[in-house]
């Protein structure tokens, strides 16, 4: 088992940037790959980025490309997601999850641990 604390949410004007960090404690030396989701009010949880372990391949959703990017600490066993040029619709709770497998999924079905979450408010 893993346990996930995300930090670094908040309220940021429309154009600011944000870095939320996902602190893992547990077995964090196996193979995991970590993952953000985000969930809007009213809405469905939805795939955001996600970070393999082994040779750190990334894969983010089209809504956020050449906007945010997921990086990750294996000394720290800390994860991030730097956000930039945020748009209104991006505020949401945003959660980090870890996958006990080497393969990328934005399926959150398949991550087994998950973090509590942190609210991410932009304003237009």
């Amino acid at each position: 088992q893993v346990q996930l604390v995300e930090s670094g949410g908040g309220l940021v004007q429309a154009g600011g940037s944000l870095r939320l960090s996902c602190a893992a404690s547990g077995r964090t030396g196996s193979s995991y790959t970590m993952g953000w989701f985000r969930q809007a009010p009213g809405k469905e949880r939805e795939f955001v980025a996600a970070i393999s372990r082994s040779v750190g391949r990334t894969q983010y959703a089209d809504s956020v490309k050449g906007r945010f990017t997921i990086s990750r600490d294996h000394v720290k066993n800390t994860v991030y997601l730097q956000m930039n040029n945020l748009k209104p619709e991006d505020t949401a709770i945003y959660s980090c999850a870890a996958r006990l497998s080497t393969v990328v999924s934005v399926t959150p079905q398949l991550y087994n641990n998950w973090g509590q979450g942190t609210q991410v408010t932009v304003s237009s």
